[in-house]
């Protein structure tokens, strides 16, 4: 078995298969930088010009280089009915920033004769001109195999053949799709087996849905048998079931298996990159995700509780920080203090180990009230700051209200009046807006942009709510994010509460707060 195993994700584009999964552009981005961070090492965008949002991604790629991880663009084999040259679809693939790309091509005789309605050998010079051309652009080739398990078992030649084409041709990667979700661990074994066999000097990849809820399982026997990359997205999401989840993947590699697919120390922030997606998509976190969900080393009173108070090993397959996660029986005072100063070394704060426990303490409060603050950076950088006495407040609120109206023609009005302190002087303004939170932001910028111009810059680019305690239908706990930009960066804020427009203010707030935080940082020292 090799050790060197690549880690490929593919969240933002297979991910997005799943239902009720849709990202910006701007937090695809996000996303790309968080899983580069992680030291994920390849990272699919999409197709490129697939649709405005991707072509936009690719935008905002072009001007963010990565550290670590490398772009992939995905598409497919050339149509039935042209030349590789003359696809537009793979002139497309051949002009994008992406140095990789990953073709899609079928591997299966059903496939081949039911859905390409083409000869074998048809299919089989559709993926090995594709292929030839990306190349000869200058591209890095992977050749997804669609459909691969399923056809290896109804015809095992003709799936090797397609393999062989994509090899002869120059892919750097043959890899082996699980595209229904079906197999078993042995049959993919059987599978990767026979293909180390036939084809014993191309490198191997595995990609795995869980519609059989196996996706990981076959990850992971797929890399027993040979395999040195595998694909798969964040907390497991996508289309029906699922893709394979390349959190517990990773985990399992570094912690089962001994084999190092994470830079040294990036496997602690496990846990916060699987929130932070999960935060951005306006999910609720799995609480029985392995390794990184919130019950994923929970422990009730009695003898698991006494047991992992006299040695964790004892009801704790690992320990649970070196995913970024906690015991809710015994945390450790020391590891959050720790995590704490280096986040607040990286916002620019010194903070001792006594500021520190006391906002480790402040967090789990705040977590209790209904509060993440995994996608609300911003948020939590202030909470630092309040804790550390190192915080100035953008301005003192005297009041500010809100009324909705709804006319006759079936137009809805809304005005917010705020008024707030700047120093000495009181402002109060009154502004319209397409909504309450709209009419809220007018009103406070009218009057804060007067002191602080450069919060003009400051832009509200998505704004999520969820319902906390859905059994409590319209009087419940509401969490609100709002993401801003200052056109340079993006950053997330956070408020709960039982009134929407209450703890949409705290966000907003926030979010204003935090930009001139930051030039002050930048300004003012």
């Amino acid at each position: 078995m090799n050790s060197t195993i690549q880690l490929y994700d593919a969240t933002l584009r297979d991910g997005m298969g799943g239902g009720g999964m849709s990202l910006t552009a701007q937090e695809k981005l996000r996303v790309v930088e968080r899983l580069d961070a992680l030291g994920v090492d390849m990272i699919e965008a999409g197709f490129p010009s697939s649709n405005p949002k991707e072509a936009e991604l690719f935008e905002l790629l072009a001007a963010s280089p990565l550290s670590h991880a490398e772009i992939v663009a995905f598409g497919m084999t050339r149509r039935r009915d042209r030349r590789a040259e003359d696809d537009e679809g793979l002139n497309v693939l051949a002009a994008s920033i992406a140095p990789i790309v990953t073709l899609v091509g079928k591997s299966s005789m059903l496939h081949v004769e039911k859905v390409v309605r083409v000869l074998p050998e048809e299919n089989l010079a559709m993926i090995s001109e594709s292929i030839a051309y990306l190349v000869s652009q200058g591209k890095r080739v992977l050749f997804d195999a669609e459909h691969f398990f399923d056809g290896w078992r109804q015809d095992p030649r003709y799936a090797i053949e397609t393999l062989r084409a994509a090899a002869e041709a120059g892919t750097e990667r043959v890899v082996l799709c699980d595209t229904n979700g079906g197999s078993l661990p042995s049959q993919v074994t059987a599978a990767v087996n026979a293909v180390r066999e036939a084809l014993p000097e191309i490198a191997v990849g595995i990609h795995t849905h869980d519609d059989a809820g196996c996706a990981v399982a076959n990850s992971l026997v797929a890399i027993e048998a040979g395999a040195t990359q595998v694909q798969g997205t964040i907390n497991g999401i996508g289309e029906r079931t699922g893709n394979a989840n390349l959190v517990t993947v990773i985990a399992d590699l570094e912690m089962k298996m001994g084999i190092e697919v994470l830079p040294a120390g990036h496997l602690a922030k496990l846990t916060e990159t699987a929130h932070f997606v999960d935060e951005l998509l306006n999910r609720a976190p799995n609480p029985a995700q392995p390794y990184v969900g919130k019950n994923a080393f929970a422990h009730k009173a009695g003898m698991h509780a006494a047991g992992v108070s006299a040695d964790s090993s004892t009801f704790e397959h690992v320990e649970p920080g070196s995913v970024g996660n906690r015991s809710d029986v015994i945390v450790s005072e020391l590891a959050g203090r720790a995590t704490i100063a280096d986040k607040g070394s990286s916002a620019g704060l010194e903070l001792d180990d006594q500021t520190s426990a006391r906002i480790v303490e402040r967090v789990k409060q705040l977590e209790h009230l209904g509060y993440q603050f995994e996608a609300a950076d911003g948020s939590f950088e202030l909470l630092m700051r309040r804790e550390s006495g190192q915080y100035e407040p953008l301005f003192r609120l005297e009041s500010w209200r809100v009324t909705v109206e709804q006319q006759a023609d079936g137009d809805v009005l809304s005005e917010a009046t705020i008024a707030i302190w700047l120093g000495d002087e009181r402002y109060e303004r009154t502004a319209t807006g397409n909504g309450p939170v709209n009419a809220l932001d007018s009103a406070l910028r009218s009057a804060v942009t007067e002191v602080y111009p450069e919060v003009g810059k400051v832009e509200l680019v998505n704004y999520k709510v969820r319902i906390l305690d859905e059994s409590h239908g319209t009087d419940a706990i509401t969490r609100v994010l709002i993401d801003a930009s200052d056109g340079e960066t993006v950053w997330g804020t956070i408020g709960v509460g039982e009134n929407v427009i209450a703890a949409s203010w705290q966000a907003l707030v926030d979010s204003l707060e935090y930009g001139q935080q930051a030039g002050r940082r930048k300004g003012d020292g």
